[in-house]
């Protein structure tokens, strides 16, 4: 298993340079990853006033300040976003991190703040519809190939996008959803991984495990052929710090199939955008299993 971070891009996270000595610090004390939210207002009623940062920008930060730390969004809501730009900020990330980047993508949310703010669409299907039709466009301008298409969102003519990605054929595409919500648990299947939230657990609290041995053998079952390929199960939470305590939580949804264990602050608690209990948990280093 590994191990990783997990923070908002807003609040004290909002600032690159603090960002960049979060990545430091967790590199240091070991970690993986860093993992960084991807809003642009999040719940307007909960974060007015709140300063928000470009995910990718923070990132960047991050990858000048480190050399090992792996690095993405958790998740980038693909919907919103123009695939040939955001092909080009996670292809750019790649070179500039030396092949560091894993990519989250998601519908994201709350849809009405996150997309009726701004006049965008709000059905859930066509999210989902503009999410599966964004992530192939994606995997085809990082292949550095020559791109046409003509979709239900999307239209491409004679494009190609260079330079590719570092990592080949592509970056590793984890796949966010809630549990047991099928729909987005077969859409991962397609890729590298698999991020669940679980209806049981919000964020930054523990998922069961039965529930994870559930999502996993589903997952496993949808694989088909690519059940051969290497593949992630990404569950998170708040952890304790003493190594003892963080075996016996995190030790059986290893035993049920997850392969990283994301460090989440608890979402309504008010340590969530703020460094100091951040850096607090990062400097104890992760769970030893």
């Amino acid at each position: 298993m590994r191990f990783s971070v997990n923070i908002p891009n807003f609040g004290d996270f909002a600032d690159p340079g603090t960002v960049a000595r979060t990545a430091v610090a967790a590199e240091r004390a070991g970690w993986d990853a860093l993992f960084v939210w991807d809003h642009v207002v999040h719940d307007k009623r909960l974060r007015a006033g709140a300063p928000f940062g470009d995910p990718w920008m923070l990132l960047t930060a991050a990858a000048l300040a480190t050399s090992s730390l792996k690095l993405g969004t958790l998740v980038t809501p693909v919907a919103r976003r123009r695939p040939e730009q955001l092909a080009r900020q996670v292809a750019t990330l790649d070179a500039l991190s030396g092949g560091r980047v894993i990519f989250g993508a998601g519908l994201g949310g709350p849809i009405e703040d996150e997309y009726g703010s701004f006049g965008g669409p709000t059905d859930p299907v066509v999210l989902a519809e503009r999410l599966d039709e964004g992530l192939e466009l994606l995997g085809r301008y990082w292949s550095g190939e020559r791109v046409d298409h003509v979709g239900r969102y999307y239209t491409v003519s004679d494009v190609t996008l260079l330079p590719a990605t570092v990592q080949r054929p592509r970056p590793p595409v984890w796949v966010g959803g809630y549990w047991p919500n099928r729909p987005p648990m077969r859409r991962a299947a397609r890729w590298d991984g698999a991020v669940p939230l679980f209806a049981s657990a919000p964020h930054g609290h523990v998922p069961p495990a039965e529930e994870v041995r559930e999502l996993t053998a589903y997952v496993r079952r949808h694989r088909g052929e690519r059940g051969d390929t290497p593949f992630d199960i990404v569950l998170g939470g708040a952890s304790p710090g003493a190594p003892a305590k963080a075996r016996d939580l995190i030790g059986p949804l290893a035993d049920a199939g997850a392969t990283w264990w994301d460090e989440r602050q608890i979402q309504t608690e008010e340590g969530l955008d703020r460094l100091a209990p951040v850096l607090r948990r990062i400097e104890q280093g992760p769970p030893v299993l």
